[in-house]
């Protein structure tokens, strides 16, 4: 049964949702504020034809500071869905992080494991939707997103929008790879495993 369920698995694709799919903007709840990085919804319809699963993780600590409620961040998700779908994406799941430490309010005051860099997103997805995080990537814009990805055994990929090329230049980064943006980092992931086909 187990190899069965194995053989069922399916990549996935993980992604950071500010600075990585669209443009940082600072604690983003606001949907007129919403921006797509040029040609994100391209890339993401090219790793859903090729088998990947689309899944979003994003820490959302703006929750646990007090500054909006999950119910904005839902409602700005539930905007990007409709976004994505005119270009026939369908993203197979979200998961956030409301918490922090050390800044949070209440019950969001919280030393959790979904928070990246720690894996607790990935894996819930993982279990979820069946993933086979071996061979699944994780793209994001800060090393938290790369360490997540790694404690997860996918491998990690860091894009220079959003808080990326400023992390380069403070701290050095032990990744998978390094591009300008995701649409770069979907043609390496596709590229990639057609030479692990051949």
């Amino acid at each position: 049964m187990t190899r069965d369920l194995k053989k069922q698995s399916k990549p996935a694709v993980f992604m950071d949702r500010d600075g990585t799919i669209n443009h940082e903007r600072n604690y983003l709840y606001q949907i007129e504020e919403f921006e797509f990085i040029a040609e994100v919804p391209q890339a993401l319809k090219t790793l859903q034809d090729a088998g990947f699963l689309l899944v979003v993780v994003s820490n959302q600590s703006g929750v646990a500071r007090g500054y909006f409620s999950l119910q904005d961040v839902d409602r700005l998700n539930q905007h990007m869905l409709q976004q994505l779908a005119q270009s026939q994406v369908a993203i197979d799941g979200i998961y956030i992080c409301p918490h922090h430490p050390t800044a949070g309010i209440g019950e969001f005051r919280k030393d959790c494991d979904c928070r990246k860099g720690r894996p607790g997103m990935l894996l819930q997805a993982a279990e979820d939707l069946n993933i086979d995080l071996h061979r699944s990537w994780m793209i994001g814009d800060k090393l938290s997103d790369i360490e997540a990805g790694f404690a997860a055994g996918c491998r990690s990929l860091l894009v220079k929008t959003g808080f990326g090329a400023a992390q380069l230049i403070t701290e050095p980064c032990h990744c998978s790879g390094i591009f300008d943006d995701l649409p770069q980092a979907a043609e390496h992931i596709i590229k990639t495993r057609e030479d692990d086909r051949s």
